[in-house]
């Protein structure tokens, strides 16, 4: 059976699919869709969506939720992204479960309200105070979009973080037909709960890389939030040993576990000098490119990225092996080609093919400017 389904309305039923039980968010292009239909949709599971009075209400509504049992969504757009910046810091500290969906748009500021972009690619990352790693998906058309928010809320659940879902204006409002038997549903782990009985402390962890429990809901248990540094009971504290400790773990915990995050789509042609290195809706596009080269008998290989941070550095090295030319083709001015050039060997070319016009990059451009023609 098959469907006509837009990026926004993959996301919001992976969502409700994932147990996502709360949602706040405030309107703004190109991300209203998700709000509306979270309004219509969510309340029939027994959830509750909220139309907040701005983005840095519904991060707080969203942070409030996730810490009382809620499962969270929120939906914004770049400059949304900028407001949610403070409170996006305050789960870090506070290790909050929930998932952000950034449609994203030309900017920066106001920019191209209704027009592609891919510009807070290294925004999402280092968009907060302190630098802490954060985790970021990016699908490529509807049918990942569901199941990428499905693994997002189930990353968000076991690393204690909010994770964000990097999509654009094209992925969410455009229709597309999909076969309903090819959603891919991704389980999402049950909240991990310290015993009811047990001696509880908040951000009790016993390894340097470990995640803390949660009171279970309805328990008896003293539970302490806060945004600044604290102690491993929630205190306030200056203690060097204990603050570095936080500090590490908060980045370790994350970033120790890059394997078990990393999501790619490899398209390896032995002996192929060229490789082509994409993300999102650029994707769709280098597919179409790669099949069109290879049918005039240019040797061409493919890497999808899905999981844009932290950067799956095994897999992008062991694509570069052996090429001479790697094209990177973003709607940006080159924020992930910069991750791309650092991985890459001496010697080997690299080169972006970028658009900040609010179109989008065809197949025939990245043949033409890569040189596969």
């Amino acid at each position: 059976m098959r469907e006509l389904i837009s990026g926004s309305q993959a996301i919001v039923r992976g969502a409700i699919d994932s147990g996502c039980d709360f949602f706040a968010g405030y309107p703004i292009t190109p991300a209203t869709d998700i709000l509306l239909y979270m309004i219509r949709e969510l309340p029939k599971v027994g959830g509750v969506a909220i139309q907040a009075e701005d983005e840095i209400a519904s991060m707080g509504f969203c942070i409030g939720a996730a810490m009382t049992g809620k499962r969270v969504l929120t939906a914004t757009s770049g400059p949304g992204i900028s407001l949610y910046s403070e409170n996006i810091g305050l789960a870090i500290m506070g290790e909050v479960p929930m998932v952000i969906v950034d449609v994203q748009r030309s900017g920066p500021a106001t920019g191209g309200a209704t027009t592609v972009g891919q510009g807070d690619i290294q925004f999402l990352r280092w968009g907060t105070s302190g630098g802490y790693p954060v985790i970021v998906l990016s699908p490529t058309n509807a049918l990942e979009c569901y199941s990428l928010t499905c693994k997002a809320f189930d990353l968000a659940e076991r690393f204690r973080i909010p994770v964000f879902l990097a999509t654009d204006k094209e992925t969410a409002l455009t229709l597309m037909t999909v076969e309903v038997e090819e959603y891919e549903h991704i389980s999402v782990r049950t909240r991990s709960s310290a015993p009811r009985d047990s001696k509880y402390i908040p951000y009790g962890v016993n390894k340097p890389d470990g995640v803390p429990l949660f009171s279970p809901i309805g328990g008896e248990h003293i539970t302490r939030f806060t945004t600044s540094t604290h102690d491993e009971n929630g205190h306030l504290t200056k203690h060097l040993e204990k603050v570095r400790k936080l500090n590490e773990r908060l980045a370790a915990k994350v970033e120790d576990h890059v394997d078990e995050i990393s999501l790619i789509k490899s398209d390896i042609q032995a002996n192929a000098p060229t490789l082509l290195i994409s993300y999102g809706v650029t994707s769709r596009a280098v597919e179409e490119a790669v099949a069109i080269g290879r049918k005039n008998g240019r040797l061409v290989s493919s890497l999808i990225i899905y999981s844009l941070w932290p950067v799956p550095l095994k897999q992008i090295m062991a694509a570069l092996r052996g090429v001479k030319k790697v094209i990177v083709p973003e709607l940006n001015l080159g924020q992930y080609r910069l991750e791309v050039e650092r991985l890459t060997p001496e010697g080997v070319e690299v080169v972006g093919i970028n658009r900040v016009d609010g179109e989008l990059i065809s197949p025939e451009e990245i043949l033409e400017r890569g040189g596969i023609l």
